[in-house]
């Protein structure tokens, strides 16, 4: 049978499955695509509530809705009479289950699961979960950080579809969710790090949590060694996307350097993650992030190779990245200059994203001898 997608993962445009989901500055969701075909005919309202947009929109990638979407796998049928009569309970009844002293193992987690399908529906249902209670029980009732990977994952998973409304995303971090995910961040097997650090992407979405966040005890840690030491690529990618949420808030760039991040995303920027390369042109931003990149060998090299044989975000990404660190920097200039980097920018001032071509035009400028030096 045919997987069933709840509605809120069609694009409200072409009414498909989205496959990058971007939030628009009104705070709808689109297929990029879409949304993109919208603005490039000369749009410039939003598509649902039709008010005004500024002359070049943002379009924010919602990472947290996107992996939901490609892990989306409908429940699988009950296995026991049990299970069967859980799978008609309600919100408040399951949320009981999970905080009864009798409720066994099997049962909590069968509730859990239950949530978490009802929790995809859409936004009215995961508004009757978090009324319900839902958030303080998973909380207080599910020992995240043990060796219980089952009842991590279940309850991660919760957390995360819940955090997709933004009316839930200031009220988990109000009631302490952060301890949790941190807690799972730091000691939770793999499966659930790479969970932990999806919710932290999508909590990020909201201004006022980036700083919370990155106030919170050992959580950019905890985000830096997940980056350093995750054994899947889908922890190193779900990590460095955190990070680029949380460093759009100025202050934690420098908590992210001071936690080692540089020369890992540095190794990991040149082995093709895209994400990494995205957070390391934020950290150009600031003289201590210039100084971190470089001070690690071959840096140059680094962003030069993904001039020549990166995706067209990370070209544009060491681009920018580039031009901070040769303004800030005669050597970088002279290196720059001496590994090809000025001729790989003059074939890319034709190119057809304008953001490159303005940012490979820039940078020609300065490698030929008019650096706008501090």
């Amino acid at each position: 049978m045919a997987t069933q997608f709840p509605d809120d993962f069609k694009c409200p445009i072409s009414l498909e499955i989205m496959t990058d989901p971007v939030i628009l500055s009104s705070g709808h969701t689109f297929d990029r695509a879409s949304i993109q075909r919208w603005l490039d005919s000369g749009h410039r309202t939003c598509p649902i509530t039709k008010l005004p947009l500024p002359d070049n929109p943002s379009l924010i990638p919602n990472h947290a809705l996107r992996s939901l979407i490609s892990n989306y796998a409908p429940a699988p049928p009950p296995r026991s009479q049990q299970d069967s009569a859980i799978s008609f309970l309600s919100p408040q009844a399951l949320i009981s289950i999970l905080t009864s002293k009798s409720s066994s193992r099997d049962s909590k987690l069968n509730s859990l699961a239950q949530l978490c399908r009802l929790s995809k529906r859409d936004s009215a249902a995961r508004r009757r979960i978090t009324e319900a209670g839902a958030v303080s029980a998973v909380l207080n009732c599910v020992p995240f950080g043990s060796a219980d990977s089952g009842l991590q994952q279940k309850a991660l998973s919760l957390l995360l579809n819940l955090s997709l409304d933004d009316d839930n995303k200031v009220g988990l971090v109000a009631e302490g969710a952060i301890s949790r995910v941190v807690t799972a961040l730091r000691a939770g097997p793999s499966d659930c790090r790479a969970i932990a650090a999806t919710i932290i992407t999508s909590l990020a979405v909201v201004e006022v949590n980036k700083a919370t966040i990155g106030d919170y005890p050992f959580a950019i840690q905890a985000l830096v060694s997940l980056l350093q030491t995750g054994k899947l690529i889908r922890e190193k990618k779900e990590a460095a996307t955190a990070l680029y949420a949380l460093t759009s808030f100025p202050d934690n760039r420098n908590r992210v350097i001071n936690c080692g991040a540089v020369p890992t995303l540095m190794q990991i920027a040149d082995a093709g993650l895209e994400r990494a390369v995205e957070v390391l042109s934020v950290l150009a931003k600031c003289k201590e992030g210039r100084e971190q990149m470089m001070r690690v060998a071959g840096y140059v090299g680094v962003f030069v190779r993904m001039l020549r044989n990166g995706s067209s975000r990370m070209v544009q990404c060491s681009l920018f990245t580039l031009n901070s660190l040769c303004c800030f920097s005669e050597k970088t200039c002279m290196e720059a200059r001496r590994g090809g980097a000025l001729e790989i920018c003059v074939g890319l001032a034709e190119d057809d994203n304008e953001k490159v071509r303005i940012n490979a035009s820039n940078l020609i400028q300065i490698l030929r001898g008019n650096p706008s030096m501090p």
